[in-house]
């Protein structure tokens, strides 16, 4: 039991420090294209927030396009991490393709509140809620691509198998896990060494107990299969962290429409960051498909 209390802390629980300024610079030194606009962008952008179905006040920054548009990114972060880290996403989708675009911290992370982080079961009930806000803030005519990266791209997945309005027309979804079981399975062997059973099943039951959820339960997998949308798969292709072989039977469950980009020889998360051109041309063309 002791050593299961002990994973979850370490699995769940988020130490991560958020400083704004940090973040921002953070960013623009990473990705040296995009510190103009971030310079511009960041007077623009606007705080909102929301209250969570278990009571938390989650945050989000958000800011219209530069022209008038009827389409919007919802864009969601990774693991430990927060919206400002999403910006160079904000900024392929509103200095590239002219969207309007919201970027919620997630529950635990950057802004927002909750001591636990919810690996994208949970919060997909709170991206349902930050999807009323764009609806609310940029008009109801609006159409909505939700997309997500590691983490934030299994949230994609995961809210992609939920009943959602008309204004969602298609998900962009980048290195996200199959389920937080598998994902956990794979960093218990990678990182510690140690098989599935029991840890796992214990602290899975554990989470169930004191957050609601199971690490089971907790499928993108499944959710994929419930989904009529369309959806844009893209995955490292050598990304070790949530491997890339994840990426095939998501894909496979996946109805059409659908297509799959792995950005060859990357590793986790920086699939954009090695390629942008490919990657803005691929992810472009295929929400023009969609959001119009």
């Amino acid at each position: 039991m002791a050593s299961s209390l002990f994973f979850m802390r370490v699995a769940l629980y988020n130490d991560a420090k958020f400083d704004e300024n940090e973040q921002f610079e953070k960013i623009a030194n990473r990705y040296p294209h995009i510190e103009q606009w971030i310079d511009s962008i960041r007077p623009l952008l606007c705080d909102t927030t929301i209250i969570s179905a278990t009571g938390q006040r989650l945050f989000a920054r958000y800011a219209p396009a530069n022209n008038p548009s009827d389409n919007t990114a919802i864009i969601i972060h990774g693991y430990k991490s927060n919206s400002v880290a999403m910006m160079h996403i904000g900024y392929m989708f509103h200095h590239d393709f002219g969207y309007n675009i919201l970027l919620p911290d997630l529950q635990s992370h950057g802004y927002s509140e909750g001591e636990y982080i919810q690996m994208g079961w949970k919060d997909k009930d709170d991206v349902r809620q930050w999807i009323d806000v764009a609806i609310s803030e940029f008009g109801k005519n609006t159409h909505i691509v939700i997309t997500g990266i590691s983490m934030g791209g299994a949230t994609t997945m995961m809210i992609s198998g939920d009943k959602l309005p008309q204004n969602v027309r298609c998900f962009v979804e980048d290195c996200g896990y199959t389920s937080v079981w598998d994902e956990f399975r794979g960093e218990l062997r990678n990182q510690y060494h140690l098989p599935a059973f029991p840890l796992l099943n214990v602290t899975s039951g554990l989470c169930n107990l004191t957050l609601g959820w199971s690490f089971g339960e907790a499928s993108s997998l499944e959710q994929v299969k419930k989904c009529q949308l369309p959806m844009m798969f893209i995955h490292g292709g050598n990304d070790t962290y949530v491997p890339t072989e994840m990426v095939y039977p998501l894909y496979e469950a996946k109805a059409e429409p659908k297509e799959i980009y792995i950005s060859k020889g990357s590793a986790h998360a920086v699939s954009y960051q090695d390629n942008p051109a490919a990657y803005t041309q691929r992810v472009g063309a295929f929400v023009a498909k969609y959001c119009r």
